[in-house]
């Protein structure tokens, strides 16, 4: 289960501060802020840089092959394998709450969705960060 932590618990270091990410947040960092393509873009400007943003892109790929089953995050665009998309009867089943609470978190945007042709499609990669953030939230 996710926890909510301080920004503080984050940071470690006696010679120099280092900052711990959770290979979740590296995941959803590499999707809605596109670090695999600085990664790429930057490659061999800076060894140091190039080292963290490759542990970053583990972490991340580590997590998705636990938390998808997929080392590939989903695409956003519609895929001809349906099967990982979900609906949002679907995403409501998985996390135990209404089709309408679901869309409701669209709505507010606290779960990010895909309107394809007036249904909402949901990844699970979206779906599980989603969850984790529901998850931390309530253990607060």
């Amino acid at each position: 289960m996710t926890t909510t932590r301080p920004a503080t618990a984050y940071v470690h270091g006696v010679n120099g501060p280092v900052v711990v990410i959770p290979a979740r947040v590296c995941a959803w960092l590499e999707r809605h802020a596109k670090l695999n393509e600085v990664r790429i873009q930057e490659r061999g400007a800076d060894p140091e840089v190039d080292a963290v943003l490759v542990a970053l892109r583990l972490a991340a790929l580590t997590w998705r092959t636990t938390a998808t089953g997929t080392p590939v995050a989903a695409k956003p665009e519609v895929a001809p394998d349906l099967n990982q998309w979900l609906s949002t009867g679907q995403a409501a089943d998985r996390l135990g709450i209404t089709d309408r609470a679901v869309r409701l978190a669209i709505q507010e945007q606290r779960l990010h969705a895909t309107n394809v042709a007036g249904r909402w499609r949901i990844t699970r990669e979206d779906l599980e960060h989603f969850s984790a953030a529901k998850n931390a939230a309530t253990a607060a």
